[in-house]
């Protein structure tokens, strides 16, 4: 009786949905607000591909590269908007939103 009890315990805990967190707009609490270098991010509203400006590229083949995004210093793992930084390149960042990859180039200027 009791092993049957434990099974049927096993079965429904296993077959149980996995869980995916559904921010609805907000900022999802699960991700830090300072990056390993010490880094403070900054929390902003949503962006479109539009609003991304890469206006500099710090870039180091060897080491940790970064880019300047709208006036702000990101490096890979770092969000601006809903928007993480997957790759920093030496002449375009790629970003990442819902899966789906986005490679901006670096802002010409006139």
């Amino acid at each position: 009786m009791i092993m049957s009890v434990l099974i049927l315990f096993c079965a429904a805990a296993m077959a149980q949905d996995e869980f995916t967190y559904d921010s609805r707009g907000k900022r999802n609490p699960f991700i830090p607000l300072v990056t390993p270098d010490g880094r403070l991010l900054k929390l902003e509203q949503e962006q479109g591909v539009q609003d991304l400006n890469i206006h500099g590229i710090i870039y180091d083949k060897l080491g940790v590269s970064y880019a300047i995004v709208n006036s702000d210093v990101v490096g890979v793992g770092d969000t601006v908007g809903d928007y993480r930084v997957l790759k920093v390149l030496p002449n375009k960042v790629i970003f990442i939103k819902d899966g789906q990859a986005v490679e901006i180039e670096i802002s010409k200027e006139e």
